[in-house]
């Protein structure tokens, strides 16, 4: 047995590490299917052990000896990829056609063979985009807080690289009132020109999903300049640019009609009085001459801005979005020097509530629309009209951008807005946290292409246009129990002391259920002291009433007694996606990139 060495002041302290063992439950089953001897003498599995293994245990529908071989063939390598042995210090892979135990449990222990849940896409892609949820971003170019930071192309790249499906812009006259920028208007945040953002969109659009990209645009442009970016725009993306009819839209397309191809989402353009256009000018004027001397560090700033918006504005202004050209009456004519190119790339239109909001929130027949809302209006709307936004975003779109007081580029709580049909829960993806976790698990689902079909039950509508009610109790609809094995990867991708610098860690696992508040509920599994191979070997049950909406919260923690608990790893996988059977779970950082080598073995059960 190996051991690890600790310098602990004075004196040296010495830990065994315990041998990677396949759990008791592991060994079970594969003697339960095992169907030949080796060479040593043990039992071992052939391939069409392997294949009924998967069809009763792991409830792997339609799967064939074809697919059984390649498993086979990359445990052992022998496909050419140069596949890895896990545990290839400790055991060996067979050559011949049977799986050793320790084959059967390093297959089983391998996120790329036995992964938690589905790669591909399965749902059904040809229904209107209002029957699905849209991976969508918030500022989606600052690189930071939203009062000072940079604005540029990259967070853009990311987002898409993650499998962002919608990247909005806001867009400004530049300082010679000849060009157009993007940045966070009336703030400290440096403009990034929109040409070098658009033709990065142009690069990355489709490097993670093949699925329509939208870009919202908020729009503070005079119509000479709105006509420029109708260029540009037809200019960088030629024929991937989606540019609908004349005649008003009665239903949106679906995403398989919209593959690879990208859609303008706005206000339609209005004209603008020379009086407002010199004010909207004179302040930015303003703002730029004095940002040097205003400039301050960034908690400063955030810290005076939330005092301000708090002191100042009701929660009726804070509500309001940047776009403040938005708030004012739309003019369904338009003049004649409205910069009519930019009009027709327009394929969503967008607006916001002017009135009351039943009123913003009533469906109109002849055509579709998107609507948006700032997490405060969507709480009052949910609350008093929640029929009312089911029905709207049945057909229209609803999207939902965070209050002007998350100076920091946090993020609400998304599950509220998912329970009533919203589709573009808007977030800041420049950060980390629960949030955004929650948000980047939610769209695993459907293969990662960023596109994840509404339950059935938030699309029906009775006779009398009765819908899904989301206060009302639900009977459990269905159980979930979670096995939580071992884990393990950590001692090849942290250094010897990164988590206690006189002992191996002190590891435990969070699992946890996040969806609607009667399906929530957190448990924990004992901690395994000075182990860098903890086995927990514990269980978990979780009734659900909706799992449709249900997430599975996974984060492993190093105890500390004196100190906060260290991050040891996390992952956030949507319930309704979950393969039943023993999987390999693998770990993410706090920003959301998985790691090369830490992953749980778990066990999922549908009762």
């Amino acid at each position: 047995m190996a051991t690890s060495t600790y310098n602990c002041f004075c004196f040296t302290r010495k830990f065994k590490m315990a041998e990677v063992q396949p759990p008791d439950d592991v060994r079970r089953v594969f003697e339960a299917y095992a169907d030949g001897v080796g060479g040593g003498g043990g039992p071992t599995i052939s391939a069409e052990g392997l294949r009924r293994f998967l069809v009763e245990s792991q409830a792997e529908k339609g799967i064939g000896s074809a697919e059984v071989t390649a498993i086979m063939d990359k445990l052992r390598g022998a496909d050419g990829g140069g596949a890895k042995h896990y545990l290839e210090k400790i055991v060996r892979p067979s050559s011949s056609g049977f799986f050793s135990v320790e084959d059967f449990y390093h297959f089983l222990f391998s996120p790329d063979l036995n992964p938690p849940i589905k790669h591909k896409v399965h749902q059904d892609m040809t229904l209107p985009i209002s029957h699905y949820y849209v991976f969508t971003g918030h500022n989606s170019y600052l690189t930071g807080n939203q009062l000072s930071s940079d604005c540029s192309d990259i967070p853009i790249i990311k987002a898409l690289q993650r499998g962002a499906r919608v990247i909005e812009l806001d867009m400004w006259p530049n300082s010679t009132k000849d060009n157009v920028d993007i940045l966070h208007g009336r703030t400290l945040t440096s403009p990034v020109e929109i040409i070098k953002c658009l033709r990065s969109i142009k690069q990355y659009a489709f490097c993670a999903s093949p699925y329509p990209l939208i870009i919202t645009l908020e729009d503070h442009l005079t119509p000479n300049l709105q006509a420029k970016v109708a260029e540009m725009i037809k200019e960088t993306f030629g024929d991937m640019l989606y540019i609908p009819g004349d005649e008003p839209m009665k239903e949106f397309p679906s995403p398989d009609d919209l593959k690879n191809r990208i859609i303008i989402s706005t206000k339609p353009p209005k004209e603008y009085l020379e009086s407002n256009e010199a004010k909207t000018n004179g302040s930015r004027k303003s703002s730029n001459s004095n940002a040097s001397a205003e400039r301050t560090s960034v908690e400063e700033a955030d810290e005076a801005c939330a005092k301000d918006l708090s002191d100042s504005k009701s929660e009726a202004s804070n509500d309001k979005d940047e776009d403040e050209s938005e708030e004012e009456d739309d003019d369904p004519k338009f003049g004649k020097n409205t910069a009519n190119q930019y009009r027709k790339l327009i394929t969503i239109q967008a607006g916001k509530p002017k009135g009351h909001l039943k009123d913003a929130l009533r469906v109109d027949p002849t055509c579709v629309r998107r609507l948006s809302l700032s997490e405060q209006k969507l709480t009052k709307a949910c609350t008093l009209h929640s029929a009312d936004v089911i029905r709207f975003t049945q057909r229209n779109l609803l999207r939902v951008f965070p209050k002007g007081t998350r100076v920091r580029s946090s993020n609400y709580k998304p599950m509220l807005a998912w329970a009533h049909g919203a589709q573009m829960v808007a977030f800041n993806m420049q950060g980390h946290g629960k949030q955004l976790r929650l948000m980047q698990g939610f769209f695993k689902a459907n293969g990662g292409c960023g596109y994840v079909r509404k339950p059935n039950f938030l699309m029906k509508m009775g006779e009398n246009g009765e819908v899904f009610d989301p206060s009302v109790p639900l009977p459990v609809k269905q159980t979930l129990k979670v096995k939580v094995y071992m884990g393990d990867g950590w001692r090849m991708d942290f250094s010897k002391t990164h988590f206690d610098s006189y002992s191996p860690p002190d590891f435990y696992t969070k699992v946890g259920i996040e969806g609607v508040p009667a399906d929530m509920l957190k448990m924990k599994t004992k901690v395994i002291e000075d182990d860098w191979i903890p086995v927990w070997d514990e269980e978990f049950s979780f009734p659900l009433t909706v799992p449709e909406l249900a997430l599975l919260r996974i984060e492993v923690k190093e105890y500390d007694i004196s100190e906060k608990h260290d991050f040891g790893g996390q992952t956030c996988l949507p319930v309704s996606e979950l393969r039943p059977g023993i999987r390999a779970v693998p770990l993410y950082d706090k920003k959301g990139t998985m790691y090369k080598s830490v992953r749980l073995l778990m066990q999922f059960k549908f009762v």
